[in-house]
C-alpha cells in the first residue's frame, strides 16, 4: 500500500490499557494484517504495532519484498531467530512460538492485545512462554480503516470505474438480445445468468480487477438478495445485477447494483422499481456526516413503508419487502464498519458507504438500486457515475 496508516487510536489504547504492543498473526487476507502492515503475503507473518512503530517478522522468502514495499519501521527475518534450528528441535509450532517471543522481547513487548479473531495456537503459545495476551474488547482496527484517506477513496472509485464497465457489458448484452418464447437469446443461444456473468468476469479481468461471484438474478431468484442467479434470462422480468469486484493491486473493493427488465414487466414490477428509486434518492438524501447510519435506513423504510410495502422495521419477521439493511461500509473489505442499519451508529466524513435499498417477493421478483459514496461534512460524494433505469440500453 501508498499510504500509511495512523495507528494513533490504537496506540493510545495500548497507553491507557498499559500494554506494550498489538500483534497480529496471519496472511494479507486479514484486512487489518494488510493495512497496518502495508504488505501482502500469502502465508501468515507478524505485525506488531508498539510505541514507536510497526514491526514485521516475515519468512526469509518475503523479506526482500518486505523490506521494499511494507509500511513498517522495521522488518526482520524469523531467521535472525535461528528458525530452522528451532525447527529441527521443537517442530514448527514450537520454532514458531519462540521466534516471535523473541522478536517481541527485543521491541521491549511483555504484554500484547490480538485482535478477536488471533489464532488460539499462537496466543497460548505466547502465553505458556510467560506473556499476557489480552484480546481487545473492540475492532479498533477495524474502526480506524473505517474512514478512509483521499488515497484509499482514489483506490475504490478505481475499482468502482471498473465495477461500472462490467455492469454496462451486462446491460448491453441484456438490452441487444433478441426474445424468443419469452426468453432472451444471443447469438443464437438462451442468454444465461452464467453467460452474463462470465461476460462481467472477463471485462474486470481486463481492468485489473477481480471476483469470486457475481449476481444475475432474474425473476423468483433475484427475491432472494444474495441468489446468484442461474439459467435463461426471460423478457418481462425483473434482472438483479449486483457486482463487486476488488482490484487485483490494491486490494479495494467496488460494489454496484442496477435492476433491468427487456420487454413490458408489469405494473406492480414497475411500481416497485418507482418506490425502490424513490427510497434509494431518499436515503442519499440524508446521508452527512453527523447523521447516524440508522437515520439513513430510516429514510429508506419510511417510502417503502409509505407506499404500502412491509420493512423488517414495520414487521421483524416479514419475509418480503424490504428485507435487509440500507448499506454498509467498502473498502478492503466487501463488508466493513460503518454500518447503515437499524443499529448504525454515527457516520463520519471519509466514511464509503453504500446505498442499496431494494423490495423483494418470489410473486414479482426482486428490485435493489446500489451506489456507492463518499461521506462528507455537508452530504456524500457519489463515487458511481452509472445511470438508473429499468430499460436496458445499449451504447
Amino acid at each position: 500500500m501508498d499510504v500509511e496508516a495512523d495507528l494513533s487510536a490504537l496506540q493510545e489504547y495500548l497507553e491507557v490499557e498499559g500494554i506494550d504492543g498489538y500483534c497480529i498473526d496471519d496472511d494479507a487476507t486479514d484486512s487489518d494484517q494488510r493495512y497496518v502492515s502495508g504488505f501482502t503475503a500469502p502465508d501468515p507473518y507478524q505485525t506488531v504495532v508498539t510505541g514507536d512503530g510497526v514491526h514485521l517478522l516475515v519468512s526469509g522468502l518475503e523479506y526482500g519484498r518486505a523490506d521494499a514495499d511494507a509500511n513498517a519501521d522495521s522488518v526482520t527475518r524469523r531467521a535472525a531467530y535461528d528458525y530452522q534450528n528451532l525447527a529441527a528441535e521443537y517442530g514448527r509450532y514450537g520454532a514458531k512460538i519462540r521466534a516471535l517471543e523473541a522478536f517481541l522481547a527485543d521491541h521491549d513487548v511483555e504484554s500484547v492485545a490480538v485482535p478477536r479473531n488471533f489464532p488460539t495456537g499462537t496466543a497460548d503459545g505466547l502465553r505458556e512462554r510467560g506473556l499476557t495476551v489480552t484480546v481487545e474488547p473492540d475492532g479498533i482496527v477495524e474502526g480506524i480503516r473505517a474512514t478512509k484517506t483521499e488515497w484509499e477513496i482514489d483506490r475504490i472509485a478505481t475499482t468502482q470505474r471498473a465495477n461500472e464497465a462490467a455492469m454496462a457489458t451486462a446491460e448491453e448484452l441484456i438490452a441487444e438480445a433478441d426474445v424468443d418464447d419469452g426468453v432472451l437469446v444471443h447469438d443464437g443461444d438462451p442468454l444465461t445468468s452464467e453467460r452474463v456473468k462470465e461476460e462481467i468476469e472477463i471485462t474486470l479481468l481486463r481492468h485489473g480487477c477481480g471476483l469470486d461471484e457475481t449476481i444475475v438474478a432474474c425473476g423468483a431468484d433475484g427475491a432472494d438478495p444474495h441468489d446468484r442467479g442461474s439459467g435463461p434470462l426471460r423478457a418481462d422480468e425483473l434482472i438483479v445485477i449486483d457486482i463487486f469486484p476488488r482490484d487485483k493491486e490494491s486490494g479495494y473493493f467496488g460494489d454496484l447494483t442496477r435492476t433491468f427488465a427487456r420487454g413490458d414487466p408489469d405494473e406492480e414490477a414497475q411500481r416497485r422499481y418507482e418506490v425502490t428509486e424513490r427510497a434509494f434518492e431518499a436515503a442519499l438524501e440524508t446521508v452527512e456526516a453527523g447523521v447516524t447510519g440508522a437515520a439513513v435506513h430510516d429514510a429508506a423504510c419510511d417510502v417503502i413503508e409509505e407506499a404500502g410495502y412491509e420493512t423488517l422495521r414495520s414487521d421483524p419477521s416479514t419475509e418480503t419487502g424490504f428485507i435487509h439493511s440500507t448499506g454498509h461500509g467498502v473498502g478492503l473489505d466487501i463488508h466493513e464498519e460503518p454500518s447503515v442499519s437499524p443499529a448504525g451508529g454515527e457516520l463520519e466524513a471519509g466514511h464509503v458507504i453504500t446505498i442499496e435499498p431494494g423490495i423483494y417477493d418470489p410473486a414479482v421478483g426482486g428490485v435493489r438500486i446500489e451506489d456507492l459514496v463518499v461521506v462528507t461534512a455537508e452530504g456524500y460524494d457519489n463515487l458511481t457515475d452509472y445511470p438508473v433505469a429499468l430499460e436496458p440500453v445499449s451504447e
